[in-house]
This record gives C-alpha cells, structure tokens and sequence, in this order.
C-alpha cells in the first residue's frame, strides 16, 4: 500500500502545475473545437493555426511554409499518379520528414514576435489552454517549435497506425481495421489519397494536406471515437455542468467520486458485472454525502471496436438501477486504460470549474484499488504517459483511495489519437 502523502505547499506547486513548465493554464479558458474534436484533440496548436484569422493569413502569407504547402500537395498529385502498388509510397509522402519538421519549426520561431500573431497565440492560447503543459522549453518561442513537433509527430503517428498498419501502444482495442496484405488495399489508399488530394486541392497551410491525410484514416477505420458525445457540456453532461456553480463545496470533503470503466467480455452485453459493481460502491459513497459528482469513466474499448460505451451504460445503470440523479453524474466515454480514467478525470472537473485544490474519491473493486495506490501504476503513467495525473491522498477502505488532481493531465498524449 502507498503511504499518504503530506499535504504541503509543494503538493501545491504540483496540483497547479508551477513546479515542472513554469506556464500556468487557466481554469477559465475555453478550448476551440476546430473543425472536429477528432483534430481539436489530437492537434491543438494545429486546429489554432486553422482557426485564428490572423495567424491563418501570416502562416498563408509566408513563402518558405506556401513553399511547404505546394510541396505536400505535389506529393499528392505525384503519389496517384506514380506510387500504384505500393501503399507505403503514398503514406511515406504524407507523413511529415524529420528535415521538415526541423525546417517548419526554425521557420515558425523566425515568424514568432511577441507583438504578432503568433506571439498572442502562444500567450492566449497555448499557455492557458495547458494541452502543452509538459513541454518544459522557458521561452514562448521554444514552446511554440516544440508544440509544432509534437503535433506533426502525431500526425504521422496516426498515419503510421491508420493507414500503414503499424501496432499501436495497445493492438488488441487500437489496431487498424484493414488487412494491410491484402490485394485490395493499395486500392483503397490511393482512393483515399485522390479524395485528400482533392479536397485539399488549393489549401495554403503547410499542414494540410497531411493533417487532412491522417483524419481520412481515422475516418475510414472508424476510429472517431475521441469524438463520442462531444460537445459533452451541452450534451451528457450538460445537466452536471449547469448544477457546478450552485454547488456548496465547502459542505463536501471531495470534488467527486470517480469509477473507472470495465468493459465486458461479448458483443451482445453493454455492461460488464465488474461496472456494475464499482458503481455500486460510487453509490454508496455517493449517498454517504463525500462528494457532490460521481465521474464515470471508459469508453468503447473491449471487445475490440464496441458499440458499447463503459460510460454512457455506467451512468444508465447509477440512474435507473441506482437512483443517482443525473445532474449528480458527469461522463469521460474517452478513457480506454486506467491510467486515462484518472487523467480525464482530472481535465473534466478542472474544465469544468471544479475545485483543484480539494482531494477526489476512486472508488471500485479492491483488486484495481490497490493497483492504483501502487508504485507500478506509478510506473505505467510514466511509460505510457509520460506523467503521473493525480498525488495519492489516504486509503480510507478496501475499495476507495483518495487522489489529488496534477495539472500536467491536460497535456495532449500525441500517440494515442483515439484518446489523446
């Protein structure tokens, strides 16, 4: 069992976020959606380039990134005409090369000043939204290279999991829907490829095309799921949203109650017996008046490429079955791992305008409950992660432990585009 941690000002400096970037988010900031929250998600600094006029025109403006952008769009007009068989060759040219991805971020950081577009961008956007929080660069100008980095990796990422076939982190939920081998598949990418070329025939941002390139994949894998239910304030859990500023906190020891999902075995069942005991325990909790919200959270996980959201039937079943009000009960349907429920957790209630500072309730099953006080849970957010999204508070029974929200859960995961 992890030993509680001591409550202390340090404690704060992590809660806030101070103490690792030195770039503080702000809890008032209201994320742009873009065009999709597919993209908004998965590319943010991207979706901004796209959406604020001003940055749009001097990014459009500039010969060295039009230069770019021609190029990319002549790597489409080349690859139907020339690459036929070979599905690689068309993906290869899409995907963003190392020299360009060091060239647009020399050329970006030449373009930044404080006073222009881009200067703003970074200070109106990029720092408050916190979707970059762990870039630790001191300066708004390394920041905004390293952002750019980040989000053109995970561009090809995607490509390279979507549309070439490579394994992601988990295949057996994330994997590609196509047979890579298979003698159609060289057809269906350059089908895919002329529709991008297409479509994109025109566009003047460098990043287009091959932004453009890798939603296509996702969109013909199915794999929108990073989209599911959203807008959620106004949808799901707009009812939970609308109750927050009413909201005493002082009367209650924890901002919420949190369950992690558990997806069940078949097709046919929408809830495994494993959801319906942890909400269970969130209910009793619930009714036991520790916390004013229950967040429950997983998405459609197992089996692989489910109708079925762990969320949305968890908070059926506390409803129906339960009789846990719905203003009472927020969903995250986008967590696809334990170490996602607790970091999604902690961006919805800090999106939300929850309290940061108050510690929150996991409440499930004793097994996954001490998994999640472990140190190799610890671990598994450093590796998967590459952050640990909560400060572990006092064990108060076999099946719930507290935590503290760590602001470094609002950082984009830039190789998991199903849940980033």
């Amino acid at each position: 069992m992890t030993k509680p941690l001591i409550f202390s000002f340090f404690m704060v400096l992590a809660l806030t976020g101070f103490a690792q970037t030195g770039h503080t988010p702000k809890q008032d900031y209201q994320l742009i959606p873009g065009h999709s929250f597919v993209q908004s998600k998965n590319w943010y600094l991207l979706t901004l380039f796209e959406s604020i006029p001003d940055v749009k025109l001097l990014l459009e403006k500039d010969t060295e990134l039009a230069a770019v952008a021609d190029m990319k769009f002549k790597s489409l007009e080349t690859s139907v005409r020339e690459c036929r068989n070979d599905f690689q060759c068309y993906t290869g040219k899409m995907k963003f090369s190392a020299e360009e991805i060091d060239a647009v971020g020399a050329r970006l950081e030449a373009l930044y000043s404080e006073n222009n577009a881009l200067g703003k961008l970074v200070r109106q956007h990029l720092i408050p939204s916190g979707t970059y929080i762990l870039l630790k660069e001191p300066g708004e100008k390394a920041l905004l290279r390293k952002a750019w980095e980040q989000d053109a990796r995970g561009v090809n990422h995607t490509i390279e999991v979507y549309a070439e076939g490579k394994k992601p982190n988990y295949p057996g939920i994330d994997s590609i829907e196509f047979k890579i081998t298979a003698k159609s598949y060289p057809v269906l990418v350059y089908d895919a490829t002329d529709i991008v070329r297409q479509e994109k025939k025109g566009a003047n941002l460098f990043f287009g095309p091959s932004m453009h390139y890798a939603l296509q994949f996702l969109e013909m894998n199915e794999r929108h799921e990073a989209a599911d239910y959203e807008p959620m304030v106004s949808t799901v859990n707009k009812a939970a949203v609308d109750r927050v500023k009413k909201i005493d906190w002082n009367k209650f020891k924890y901002t919420l109650i949190l369950v992690p999902g558990a997806g069940p075995d078949t097709y046919d069942r929408a809830l495994s017996e494993g959801g319906m005991l942890r909400c269970r325990v969130a209910a009793l909790r619930y009714f036991e008046g520790l916390a004013p919200y229950i967040l429950v959270s997983g998405g459609r996980v197992h089996p692989f490429k489910t109708k079925y959201s762990e969320a949305f039937e968890m908070k059926k079943f506390l409803m129906e079955t339960l009789k846990v009000p719905e203003n009472a009960i927020i969903m995250d349907p986008h967590a696809r791992h334990t170490t996602t429920n607790m970091r999604n957790a902690v961006r919805l209630l800090y999106r939300y305008g929850m309290p940061v500072e108050k510690p929150c309730l996991v409440s499930t099953m004793r097994s996954q409950s001490y998994s999640i006080s472990s140190d190799a849970f610890v671990s598994r957010c450093m590796r998967e992660m590459n952050h640990v999204p909560y400060k572990l508070g006092k064990r108060l029974s076999e099946t719930d432990v507290e935590f503290y929200p760590v602001l470094d859960a609002l950082h984009i995961d830039a190789d998991e585009p199903l849940d980033p």
